[in-house]
């Protein structure tokens, strides 16, 4: 890549944490215990939205604005209840930063998570220290495939702009939201999305996990 990078942009769940599955069955206990039946594997196809984008999949309209809050409030409750002790750290994670804090790059996280989910994702991970700006829910209007959340991290690290910056996020949603803010993905599998949906929505290298774009680093759009 010919352009210069100064920051990276991270998403969080499924990026840089074993937590897709967890979200998935957190939603699907959600639901069903306000009587919707969905299985699984299509929540899981939708973890990366947040519940704003989420619930429109599976409820009306009317249902939405009827329970959508109170539906939204149970599976925050009952992820960090019963799920969140679980979530654990994909390998190389604090490395991958602690070299690109080295080469110079400013880092940010940009989750549709809410920023006490945020910040506590940030100590699981041991990078507290290694961040420089945090956007989460709370900044944004609409989650992913939206771009606000993109948009508003970068107005966090301006004077750095969208061309100085890259994204590195594991769902296809993701890739459309950094897309429509102007910026470029590069996709990891770990989330479990397939190879093929991460690069229709335009993430321009694909690897494992953050290990893998450590050992790989020099040959990456990272390297510049």
């Amino acid at each position: 890549m010919a352009k210069t990078i100064k920051a990276i942009i991270f998403d969080v769940d499924g990026t840089l944490l074993d937590s897709v599955d967890l979200h998935a069955q957190a939603w699907v206990e959600a639901f069903g215990h306000f009587g919707v039946t969905v299985s699984h594997a299509a929540a899981r196809s939708q973890i990366g939205k947040g519940g704003d984008q989420l619930m429109p999949v599976f409820l009306d309209r009317d249902r939405v604005a009827r329970d959508g809050k109170a539906i939204e409030s149970y599976r925050s409750d009952l992820f960090k209840r019963k799920f969140r002790s679980e979530v654990r750290p994909f390998p190389g994670v604090r490395p991958l930063f602690e070299r690109l804090r080295g080469e110079g790059l400013t880092l940010a996280l940009a989750s549709s998570g809410k920023a006490e989910e945020v910040e506590h994702y940030q100590q699981v991970l041991d990078i507290a220290d290694l961040v420089d700006v945090v956007t989460t829910s709370d900044d944004a209007e609409r989650s992913k495939p939206y771009p606000d959340i993109f948009e508003a991290a970068l107005a966090k690290l301006a004077p750095i702009g969208a061309a100085e910056s890259l994204v590195i996020g594991d769902t296809p949603y993701d890739a459309e939201a950094a897309k429509k803010a102007g910026l470029t993905t590069i996709g990891v599998r770990c989330g479990g999305f397939p190879e093929a949906d991460l690069r229709a929505a335009g993430c321009i290298a694909l690897y494992r996990d953050p290990q893998d774009i450590l050992d790989g680093y020099a040959a990456s759009p990272l390297a510049g």
